[in-house]
Parts: C-alpha cells; sequence; structure tokens
C-alpha cells in the first residue's frame, strides 16, 4: 500500500499545486460574480452558482477515495483534508460576501454543527458506560434479533441511540466469525436509517416536521413503509448470514467458557432517559430566544445542550473503568465523526442554500419537476443521501405546503396537509430517512458504526464500495418497489 501512496504521490505531486489553487480558484470565480455583501442571508441561494458547490464535492470524494488509495495519509492526516476543503469554500466566500457569510457560517456551526456533536457526543459517552456482559455467540438466528431488536429501539430512543447502544454487542458477539461486514451494513440499513421513520424521536427530519405542527403520532402512518422494508432486508440478511455462517470454521466460534448474560453499567439507562427527555423538552417547551453573536438560538435548544453534556459527565464519573474497557471504548470514532463532519458542514453551506431557495435557486428546474408522490420520495431520498435529510426534508416539506396551501399560514396549511396530501408527506417523510442510508454520510450514526465497527477490526468497505457492493444492489432495487406499491 505504500507503494500506491508513493506512485500517487509521483503521478500526483507535480500537479497537485494547479489542483488546489484550482480548488480555490473556481468557487470564487464563481463567487465573484454573484458577491452582493448587502443581501439578506435569507436569500443567498438565489444567487449562488450550482459550482459553488465544489468544496462539498471536493471533501466526499477525499473521503471516498484518500482512504481506499492512500489509508496511512488519510490516517494521519483527515483532520488536515477536512481543514482544507473547509478553507477552500470559506476564503473566497468570506472575501467576496463578508458580512452575510460571516452570518451563514456562525449560524451552521451554532445552530447545526454544534448541537449535533453534543448530541452524537452525549449518546456516544452514555451507550459506551453500557456493557452487556455473556456469551453471545454471533448465529443468524442471534444476529437477527438483535437487528430486529435494534430497528425497534430506533424508534424508540433515536437511530443515533439505538445505533450507538447496539453496535457493540453485535460485534463482540460476532468477533469470532470471519464473515461479519454484511452484518454491520445491514445494522446501518436497519438500526440507523429505516428503524427511525415512526416517531420524530427517530431521525431529525421528522423531528423538524413535529416542530413544525406535525403531530407526533403522525409518523406511524409509515409503520406499513417500514414494516415491507424491515422485512425484506433482515429476510436477506438471514439468508445472506446463513450463507456465510456455513462458511465459518465451526470450532473456531466456539467460546472456551459460556457465561450468562449480564448487563453492567445499567445506571446509563437513566442519563439516556435524560437525554431523550431534554431532546423532547426542546421540542415541546417555548421559552424565548438569545441571540449569540447576531444568531437566534432558543433557549430551550441551549438548555438541551446543556442537559446532554451533564448526561455524557456524569456517564463518564459515575461508570467504572472496567465497564468501558469492556466495551473496548475509545474517543477514535467520535473524533473522526467532529473533524470530518466540521469540514462538512462548511462546505454544505452553499448546497443547502440553493435547496431552501426552491425554484428561485440554481437546482430549480428540478423542484419544478416534482409534482407526485414518487418525485417527492426520491427527490428527498437522493439529496438526503448525501446532504443533511433535515433541511432536505423541510425544503420539500415546505414546497409541498407552497405547491397545494399557496399564501396559507403555516399552521392552517400543516393541519390540512397531514389530512389531505398523506401520500405526499409520507413520500418526504421516508425518502429522507430511508434513503440516509444509501451513503456513509447519509445519516450521522452511519459513520459512526463504520468507525466503531473499524475500530473493532472490521474491515469496512469503502466510500463506494459500500454504494456498489450493498446499498445500489440492495436498496436502490428495495425502493423502486416500494415506489410502485406506496407512491
Amino acid at each position: 500500500m505504500w507503494k500506491i501512496e508513493n506512485n500517487l504521490r509521483k503521478r500526483f505531486g507535480c500537479f497537485l499545486p494547479m489542483i488546489l489553487i484550482s480548488s480555490l480558484l473556481v468557487p470564487a470565480a464563481g463567487f465573484a460574480n454573484t458577491s452582493a455583501t448587502n443581501l439578506p442571508a435569507s436569500d443567498i441561494g438565489a444567487l449562488l452558482p450550482i459550482w459553488s458547490v465544489l468544496p462539498f464535492v471536493g471533501i466526499l470524494l477525499s473521503i471516498a477515495l484518500i482512504p481506499l488509495f492512500a489509508p496511512h495519509f488519510w490516517e494521519h492526516h483527515f483532520p488536515k483534508v477536512s481543514a482544507f476543503w473547509a478553507l477552500v469554500l470559506a476564503l473566497p466566500f468570506l472575501f467576496f460576501f463578508k458580512g452575510v457569510a460571516v452570518y451563514e457560517i456562525v449560524h451552521i456551526f451554532i445552530v447545526d454543527y454544534i448541537p449535533f456533536i453534543i448530541l452524537l457526543w452525549a449518546l456516544f459517552a452514555v451507550s459506551g458506560g453500557i456493557y452487556i456482559k455473556g456469551t453471545l455467540k454471533g448465529t443468524p438466528p442471534v444476529n437477527i434479533v438483535m437487528l430486529l431488536i435494534g430497528t425497534i429501539l430506533a424508534s424508540v430512543i433515536g437511530t443515533t441511540g439505538a445505533s450507538m447502544l447496539m453496535i457493540r454487542p453485535i460485534l463482540r458477539s460476532n468477533t469470532r466469525r470471519q464473515h461479519k461486514v454484511h452484518t454491520v451494513v445491514f445494522f446501518i440499513f436497519l438500526v440507523s436509517n429505516i428503524g427511525g421513520v415512526l416517531t420524530p424521536l427517530g431521525d431529525p427530519p421528522l423531528f423538524l416536521g413535529f416542530l413544525h405542527g406535525v403531530p407526533f403520532f403522525w409518523t406511524l402512518k409509515l409503520l406499513p413503509q417500514m414494516v415491507f422494508a424491515g422485512f425484506i432486508l433482515l429476510g436477506m440478511y438471514f439468508i445472506l448470514d446463513s450463507f456465510y455462517y456455513k462458511k465459518e470454521d465451526k470450532p473456531a466460534l466456539q467460546s472456551p467458557e459460556m457465561e450468562p448474560l449480564k448487563i453492567e453499567g445499567a445506571h446509563n439507562f437513566i442519563f439516556l432517559a435524560g437525554i431523550i427527555a431534554a431532546v423532547l423538552f426542546s421540542g415541546n417547551i417555548k421559552l424565548g430566544e438569545v441571540n449569540i453573536f447576531g444568531i437566534h438560538q432558543s433557549i430551550a435548544n441551549l438548555i438541551k445542550d446543556a442537559v446532554l453534556i451533564i448526561m455524557g459527565f456524569l456517564s463518564l464519573i459515575f461508570t467504572k473503568l472496567e465497564v468501558r474497557q469492556g466495551n473496548e471504548f475509545s474517543w477514535a470514532p467520535i473524533l473522526e465523526v467532529a473533524y470530518l463532519f466540521a469540514g462538512i458542514f462548511m462546505t454544505i453551506i452553499p448546497a443547502l442554500a440553493i435547496i431552501k431557495a426552491g425554484e428561485n435557486g440554481a437546482l430549480a428546474f428540478l423542484i419544478k419537476l416534482i409534482n407526485t408522490p414518487a418525485h417527492y420520495f426520491w427527490a428527498s431520498g437522493v439529496l438526503s443521501s448525501f446532504l443533511d435529510n433535515a433541511p432536505t426534508y423541510l425544503t420539500f416539506f415546505n414546497s409541498a405546503i407552497g405547491k397545494f396551501y399557496p399564501g396559507m399560514p403555516e399552521a392552517q396549511a400543516v393541519a390540512r396537509l397531514i389530512v389531505e396530501k398523506i401520500p405526499y408527506l409520507t413520500a418526504v417523510s421516508a425518502g429522507a430517512v430511508f434513503m440516509g442510508a444509501n451513503t456513509y454520510i447519509g445519516n450521522a450514526p452511519n459513520f459512526m458504526v463504520k468507525s466503531i465497527a473499524e475500530e473493532a477490526g472490521v474491515k469496512m468497505p469503502s466510500f463506494f464500495g459500500y454504494m456498489f457492493k450493498y446499498s445500489i444492489p440492495i436498496l436502490l432495487v428495495l425502493f423502486i418497489i416500494m415506489t410502485f406499491i406506496f407512491f
């Protein structure tokens, strides 16, 4: 592998300065033709050209390709790669848009990135203190039961909470197996994505819908879609896992000692309940707003973040070190997510702004073509595969309201939408949640699960390997079938 890296350096080293300069000049040229320092921040998406998303594409390709061709370089320098692409966007953006750019950058970090990382950190810290001790054999029946439990839990404690709680037990139960990549992949499909579609606690897009007037239990209307997708995927997994299990060396799978199941660190369930309560509190209680560097943030959200931090620290304080050692707990996965998503959140600013601009933005041609529930399912789904699925959901949620109830107050329009246009809202919801499984970055826990699995020694597929070997042949076909049945 070192030879490959050296060959890459020799072949492309002379072009590196040109690549770096071009990376800066292309977005800069686009901003130079569209800048307007007095423009309201809410209107910036109407001006940005489509090529302003190139830094975002660049960081996605870096995540996809560099670990494949230069793993040693990536292992030691991925924070620098993330910082590079963040600067590629930020420097010309700040130069040409000045105050508007400052507002957009500060806004996405205060409102989105920091709460995002706090939630992930809290769930990671608390779940890492829950150790399911004992002998679990990674047989197909055991694995499918664990996947089913995780899928159900995802709508109760969220896809992130369920993923962080269940990934370590399923990795330990399969530690003696040679073939286990497919188990982690189907875990991402089911627990990290599809299982979270039944309540607003399950996935951030649905929580946004709840904040905008969709009743808490309305999302139970997505039960048929979840049951259908879950049944198909669990059935496929059982067949695939049974096939691989027959190829395993059975004597090597035998544990020297049979140990009864036992949960250590069970007090962390109290902290987990505190996290869920804090999230529910922030969505139901209105306490006004405060101004932070020009950004309006609700007091309820700040209280939520404070409670999450407290829950995480309480878990660290009151959980024995031996419990975390039993879980093979380390901070490496959450650090990797924090570094990479800092770059992703920075470079995603133009993409989100263009989407939010709707028919006034560079993707107007796409927005105008979306008319049927099937269109909404695929549009929200495909964009959610690569962008943050929460604003993508909100964009098409608002698009449906504007299409059917133009000029009507939001509360009244939502009240009619959830009764008169059920197929449209179910399509947006299912697309945003289900298709987050299409890539590692489609939903926050995907990358977390990948990092934890790799930390445990599982050789996970690359960014494109995951797509071409698993999500495209399996999920794409499933979603096509679901389109004809449900949308």
